[in-house]
């Protein structure tokens, strides 16, 4: 594969450059969440696995951005940011929102003739499980108690007004994006699916997890966490889950 030593789009961060990996993962952060959520991943899958972290905009070096309103948007800029890593093969990895993004890459890079090799589709429901929650047209007291529900934000940081006036608009639109999404009938990715979810998820129950399998033509398989949303973090067993399945996957 060719260096990522080159300069970057400003969509992609590569904190652990590693050109001679068998297989590059291209990870996709949670609503509100940042590429720098994927930087342990990245340490301790390197050097055998490069990872890609998607940075959207509207959060840390990009906050002066305006935010994506659509996930079909978001994943066509995306595939287009990708161009110089797809010498080599690629598996995708989305936390929830991100895993709704993910598979729309997905989509459209085997519709452009190489697809990814995996797709790891985590705390999401499948993409034909619908619920009409409107979180994004909540006040900003209702955000900051989904916040606090998810456990994905130390809540002590949102004190600060600045802070949350920085914040709540980047949510709000990520959430308003995930909420309006609706997936085409008929679409499946040809790769195979792993969606993984942890056991006290409120928002992605194991059965609605386990529709991701109605999505691949490839094969399916699930792996249930203990935890909530966000089960993964300082998991080591979701590391070496996605280390053992890129080591072993046709590329």
């Amino acid at each position: 594969m060719a260096s990522s030593l080159e300069p970057c789009s400003p969509w992609i961060r590569v904190f652990h450059p590693s050109p001679q990996a068998r297989v590059r993962l291209v990870c996709f952060p949670h609503a509100g969440g940042s590429a720098s959520w994927f930087h342990p991943m990245s340490r301790a899958l390197t050097p055998d696995v490069e990872v890609l972290a998607v940075q959207y905009p509207g959060r840390q070096e990009r906050r002066l951005e305006p935010s994506f309103a659509d996930i079909a948007e978001a994943a066509e800029r995306i595939v287009g940011e990708l161009s110089p890593w797809r010498d080599g093969p690629l598996a995708l990895f989305g936390h929830s929102m991100g895993a709704t993004i993910a598979y729309e890459v997905a989509l459209r890079l085997e519709a452009a003739g190489r697809g990814p090799v995996m797709l790891f589709a985590s705390g999401r429901r499948a993409p034909s499980r619908v619920r009409n929650e409107h979180i994004h047209e909540l006040p900003d007291s209702g955000l900051l108690a989904e916040l606090k529900e998810m456990s994905g934000t130390d809540m002590s940081l949102l004190d600060d007004p600045d802070l949350r006036a920085l914040v709540l608009p980047t949510l709000r639109s990520d959430y308003r994006a995930a909420e309006t999404y609706r997936h085409r009938e008929g679409d499946r990715v040809d790769c195979p699916v792993l969606a993984l979810t942890g056991d006290r998820d409120p928002r992605a129950d194991v059965e609605d997890v386990a529709a991701w399998r109605e999505h691949t033509k490839g094969d399916f398989d699930m792996r249930v966490f203990s935890g909530g949303h966000f089960y993964l973090t300082g998991s080591d067993d979701v590391v070496d889950l996605l280390r053992d399945c890129l080591l072993t996957v046709s590329v």
